[in-house]
C-alpha cells in the first residue's frame, strides 16, 4: 500500500505530465493553425506575383512567413522566402540607384535569396535558383559586388559539381573584374571535370575571343568539333570565326588572310556535307569566296569565284525563304 508521501508525490507527476500534454497539444494547435494561415496567404500571394502584383504579392509572401512556427508544421513553405526575394527584386530600379526606397528593395531581396538558399532543404532546384538569384544580386546592374559573389559561385560549385553554369558564371565574373588568368583557369577546371561536354570549349572559346586571342580560340572551337563531328553547327561556328578575323583584323598580311580563309571555306564545305540545306552555311561561304576573290589579281579567277558565290547566295536565300514558309512541326 502506497504511503501518503508517495501518493501525493505521484498525483504531483500527473499533474507536472498533464501541463506539459497541454502545452504540446497547444503548440501544436498553434503551429496548425499558423500553418493554415501561412498556406491561405501563400496562395494569394501566388496569384499576386503571377499577375505581376509584385508590392501586394510582397505582403502576403511577408504574412505567410509572419509566424515561423507554420514552417515547422509545413516546410515547403519556405519557398515563400525565394518569392519574396524575387518580388522585392522586380520592384527594383536600376536607373534610381541610389535613392532610399529602390536600394531597400534590393536589400530585402538579397536577404530573403539568402534565406531561401539556407532554409529550403527539401527542393535542391529551388535551393538551387535562390543561389543563383542572389548571385544575380551582386552583378554589376545591382550591387556591383563581384567580391560578395565568389563565395557564393563557389559553394554552388561545391554542391553541384556537375552543373556547368556555375563554373562559367564564376569564370565570367573573374574576367569582368580583369582577372584574367583566374577566369582561364576556372574554365580549365570545367574542362577537367566534363572534358566531353561541347559547352565548356564554347565558353572557352567566347572567353579566348573576348580577350583577343585567336588561336586558343581556334582550338577551342576545334576540340568542341572533335567531340561532335557529326554536329554541323560546330563546323559552321568555325567558319564564322574564321570570316571575322580575315574580314575584320586589319594587321593581318595577305598570306594570313587567305590561310584564314581558307580554312573557313574548308569549315563551311564540311558544315555543308553534314547538311546540304543548311543556308546559313552557304550564306558564309558566299562571302568567304567574295574575300578569296577580293584577294587574287587573277580576272579569270576572280569571276570564277564571285559566280560560285553568286550561286550560293541564291541558293541559300531560296532556302531560307523555304524554310520560314514551312509549317512548324507540331503546329
Amino acid at each position: 500500500m502506497l504511503s501518503k508521501g508517495k501518493i501525493m508525490n505521484t498525483r504531483r507527476i500527473a499533474v507536472q505530465l498533464a501541463i506539459v500534454a497541454g502545452l504540446s497539444v497547444s503548440l501544436t494547435g498553434c503551429g496548425q493553425i499558423a500553418m493554415l494561415r501561412a498556406k491561405v496567404a501563400i496562395k494569394d500571394a501566388h496569384r499576386l506575383y503571377q499577375i505581376q502584383d509584385y508590392a501586394a504579392a510582397a505582403e502576403a509572401y511577408e504574412e505567410t512567413l509572419a509566424d515561423t512556427s507554420a514552417l515547422d508544421v509545413l516546410p515547403e513553405l519556405t519557398v515563400a522566402y525565394f518569392y519574396l526575394g524575387n518580388s522585392y527584386d522586380l520592384q527594383y530600379r536600376p536607373g534610381r540607384r541610389g535613392e532610399p526606397e529602390n536600394d531597400a528593395l534590393l536589400e530585402k531581396a538579397v536577404e530573403n535569396y539568402r534565406l531561401a538558399s539556407e532554409l529550403i532543404v527539401d527542393n535542391p532546384d529551388m535551393q538551387r535558383l535562390s543561389m543563383q538569384y542572389l548571385v544575380a544580386t551582386y552583378g554589376p546592374d545591382k550591387l556591383n559586388d563581384p567580391g560578395q559573389a565568389e563565395p557564393i559561385i563557389r559553394e554552388m560549385i561545391d554542391l553541384y559539381p556537375g552543373d556547368m553554369d556555375n563554373y562559367f558564371a564564376l569564370s565570367r565574373l573573374y574576367e569582368d573584374s580583369g582577372q584574367y588568368e583566374m577566369a582561364e583557369q576556372i574554365l580549365h577546371d570545367a574542362r577537367d571535370e566534363q572534358p566531353e561536354n561541347p559547352s565548356v570549349y564554347l565558353q572557352m572559346a567566347a572567353h579566348y575571343n573576348r580577350v583577343e586571342d585567336f588561336e586558343q580560340t581556334m582550338a577551342a572551337l576545334k576540340e568542341r568539333a572533335r567531340i561532335e563531328p557529326n554536329n554541323p553547327e560546330a563546323y559552321y561556328t568555325i567558319a564564322t570565326y574564321f570570316w571575322e578575323k580575315a574580314f575584320r583584323d586589319f594587321r593581318l598580311n595577305d598570306e594570313e588572310k587567305a590561310q584564314y580563309i581558307a580554312e573557313g571555306l574548308a569549315a563551311s564545305d564540311q558544315a555543308l556535307e553534314l547538311k546540304d540545306d543548311y543556308h546559313e552555311a552557304m550564306t558564309y561561304k558566299n562571302i568567304l569566296l567574295r574575300l578569296q576573290a577580293n584577294a587574287t589579281s587573277n580576272k579569270a579567277e576572280q569571276n570564277r569565284l564571285i559566280a560560285e558565290a553568286d550561286d550560293l547566295r541564291e541558293r541559300a536565300e531560296r532556302l531560307r525563304r523555304a524554310q520560314a514558309a514551312a509549317p512548324v512541326a507540331g503546329g
